[in-house]
């Protein structure tokens, strides 16, 4: 059978906290997603807008090491670009809260009560 395909945010940004199970992988989109910001500022201030086309492959770069280097796993950008995006910022928010490693351990504690077997 084939997977359904998510359909609306709130049902896919536990799926994309799986997907970013190890603390490593975060902290990786973290530096990309501060390294693009910091690129769109300084095109906006100096103004260069060279920065502006910058500013995707320095978030991509460091997620992608991430993904594919210490997850493993294939990026959710592929099958759900908009949903990834906006997963990228409503994690990188909560990392700067301090609040994503234990948000992404509730995650997997459930994801894991889903995938056993009802005794």
């Amino acid at each position: 059978m084939a997977e359904q395909r998510i359909s609306i945010y709130r049902k896919f940004w536990p799926f994309y906290v799986t997907q970013h199970s190890r603390p490593a992988t975060r902290r990786l989109h973290f530096v990309g997603t501060s390294g693009a910001l910091a690129l769109i500022a300084l095109a906006a201030a100096l103004p260069q807008p060279w920065l502006l086309l910058a500013a995707p492959f320095s978030g991509y770069l460091f997620a992608w090491i991430g993904r594919f280097f210490v997850e493993k796993n294939r990026p959710a950008t592929f099958t759900y670009p908009i949903f990834s995006l906006i997963g990228d910022f409503h994690m990188y928010g909560l990392m700067q809260l301090g609040r994503m490693d234990r948000h992404a351990a509730r995650c997997g504690e459930n994801q894991a009560e889903r995938r056993e077997p009802n005794a």
